[in-house]
């Protein structure tokens, strides 16, 4: 009881800390909003006394022209702050929705907004869809507060495969790090309201692994001294000297040009679709650079970031203004000077050479933001969930041993834990009991602690001991209309890969929810049977459930296997489940029962 009441208390420091921060972000965004819009005011008065001021000394002659500077330097000084107090505000306001989110979690209200990751559903993965780890209220949005698509697709990748026991370790390390540093998570989340929409890492990584256009030293240096030539020929033709060195250079310019032309069009093309993910990834990246880390693998991330020794916040800002100077040519007023100055050509030779020094670099930069993003969001679970444990990761001999197991998707005022264990024996459960008993939740809450397990994660337990296994399920199997497969056919091909996993290297952990169901008693008894025999001699461990209690009794068949039950009862017309698993067979069933709660006449 006494860990029970330290858990509680810094659950509830959590929410005090949270809450605080919200109401605090709040009231300085208010402050703001009151603010520009006072500086709205305060501009549009002085640009009427701009004008007023005009009207006097030029009609009434009352006043110098000179006075026109106080105005229009205090209209100008009211521009710069009023942009500054819009991007304070927006800041502020994505703290009070950082904060909102974090609130909800806490609170249990998560599951109505947030990145569901339904895009890296995959409907052959042998487990995602049976354990709710994508889509709306999954496992994905509970956990998700990456800002970037690398963040989200490495969450997404740690969930669908387990790491080796090392990297395990060294992401508990990682994450027992970051879990108090709460003010880097809200300055990730402050970056810029448009980070995930702009950042498309796999473009990103494209364009900097491509082959770069041949743009010699050369190459360049001629461009530079044509343009020097061009300014000294322009200035002696504005002294009054002949227009002909100006002609001639003129002409050795467009020559030039047209000679790369074609190089020089191919690397604007690629670039300018990602100057704002470019930009977007510098911010992230800056933000990384000012952190001091002690783990292992954090300090790894850090480490891995610079190249020749040069910050990449810092290269990337650098191309990111080569990208800015060359949007410059779209100004009409520019335009025609631009073409004196070789100004595309010029910067787009230049691009193509930052490419050629730092463009392998990008997909490391990507990794590093999107590993600091997935282990962010481990630790924010972790900051939120005390209760929750990291595992014990070991090599050996398959085993899962849980003490107080439960599901992390389910309030902990409706959760009911329950202790599992299987090694060399039991290696199987066959878990029976009645309709809405809990079988499948038994199930799930073993897989998606296991996910969490090995993706390095806390998961929703009191104690959990579990080597490093491949997991496989069929508890949320479908027919197909597109594909022409009935619900048993469907099974029946899940249960053959989950054999095939068997075989691999890892040792398998099956979830079987209601195996067979789609066929008769006889030879759902036989089918049972030979799955489970084949999957044990394979070295694997897992859980069956079933409703049918001639199904129960397969264990008189099978070496290492074991009976446990989920009851009910009926009470005052109303059907209990008390959610609590017991050794043995179910001794009844409640479906005639439930079926005369409905109002069916039985």
């Amino acid at each position: 009881m006494v860990v029970g009441g330290v858990t509680e208390a810094r659950s509830a420091s959590a929410h005090r800390e949270y809450s605080g921060r919200l109401a605090a972000r709040r009231t300085e965004a208010q402050r703001l909003a009151r603010l520009q819009g006072q500086i709205s005011y305060a501009r549009l008065t002085v640009f009427v006394a701009a004008i007023v001021v005009a009207w006097c000394a030029v009609d009434h002659h009352w006043l110098s022209l000179w006075w026109l500077a106080v105005p229009v330097a205090t209209f100008a000084m009211l521009m710069i702050g009023h942009e500054r107090v819009i991007r304070g505000r927006r800041r502020f306001e994505r703290a009070v929705r950082f904060y909102e989110r974090g609130m909800a979690r806490l609170e249990n209200r998560w599951a109505s907004a947030g990145e569901t990751g339904e895009r890296f559903l995959d409907p052959a993965h042998p487990y995602a869809a049976d354990l709710d780890l994508f889509g709306n209220g999954s496992l994905f949005q509970l956990l998700c507060t990456a800002r970037t698509r690398s963040g989200e697709e490495t969450l997404a990748a740690w969930l669908c495969a387990p790491a080796a026991v090392p990297e395990i370790h060294a992401r508990h390390a990682a994450i027992q790090e970051l879990t108090p540093r709460l003010d880097l998570r809200e300055e990730l989340a402050l970056l810029g309201a448009d980070v995930r929409a702009g950042l498309h890492p796999d473009a990103l990584v494209q364009w900097g692994e491509r082959i770069p256009v041949s743009t010699s030293r050369a190459t360049r240096i001629t461009a530079a001294v044509l343009v020097a030539a061009m300014c000294v020929a322009a200035l002696a033709w504005a002294m009054g000297s002949s227009a002909l060195p100006f002609a001639a250079t003129l002409v050795a310019e467009a020559v030039f040009a047209a000679a790369v032309r074609t190089r020089v069009a191919r690397a604007i093309h690629a670039v300018q679709r990602l100057g704002r993910d470019l930009a977007l990834l510098a911010q992230v990246l800056a933000l990384i650079e000012r952190e001091q880390f002690t783990s292992e693998r954090l300090t790894g991330l850090r480490a891995a970031l610079d190249t020749d020794g040069v910050p990449p916040s810092r290269q990337i800002a650098a191309l990111h203004r080569l990208i800015h100077l060359l949007d410059a040519r779209k100004n009409q007023l520019f335009a025609p000077l631009s073409g004196l100055l070789l100004w595309g050509t010029q910067l787009g030779l230049a691009i193509e050479a930052w490419r050629a020094r730092s463009g392998a670099a990008i997909a490391r930069w990507l990794t590093a933001v999107g590993d600091l993003e997935a282990f962010c969001a481990f630790a924010a679970y972790a900051y939120e969930h005390p209760a929750d444990i990291f595992p014990e990761v070991v090599e050996g001999s398959p085993c899962f041993e849980a003490g107080g197991l439960g599901h992390p998707l389910i309030p902990d005022e409706r959760c009911v834990r329950n202790d599992v264990r299987l090694a060399a024996s039991p290696r199987l459960l066959i878990v029976s009991g009645s309709n809405m008993s809990g079988k499948s939740t038994l199930l799930r809450a073993v897989g998606i602690n296991t996910v969490l397990a090995l993706a390095g994660a806390p998961a929703r337990a009191q104690r959990l001991r579990l080597s490093p296994v491949a997991i496989g399920c069929s508890i949320r199997i479908q027919d197909s209309l597109q594909q022409g497969t009935s619900r048993f056919y469907a099974e029946i091909t899940r249960l053959r890969q989950l054999m095939d996993i068997a075989s691999g290297r890892l040792p398998l952990l099956f979830l079987l929810d209601e195996i067979l169901h789609g066929t008769n008693s006889h030879d759902r008894g036989i089918g049972a049977a030979a799955v489970a025999r084949g999957l044990l001699q394979r070295g694997a461990i897992g859980l069956i459930t079933t409703h049918d209690l001639a199904l129960a009794h397969i264990d008189e068949s099978l070496d290492g296997a074991a009976n446990v039950h989920f009851e009910d009862h009926l009470e005052n017309g109303r059907m209990v489940f008390d959610y609590r698993m017991r050794p043995g067979v179910v001794e009844k069933s409640n479906a005639v029962e439930l079926m005369r709660a409905v109002g069916l006449e039985v």
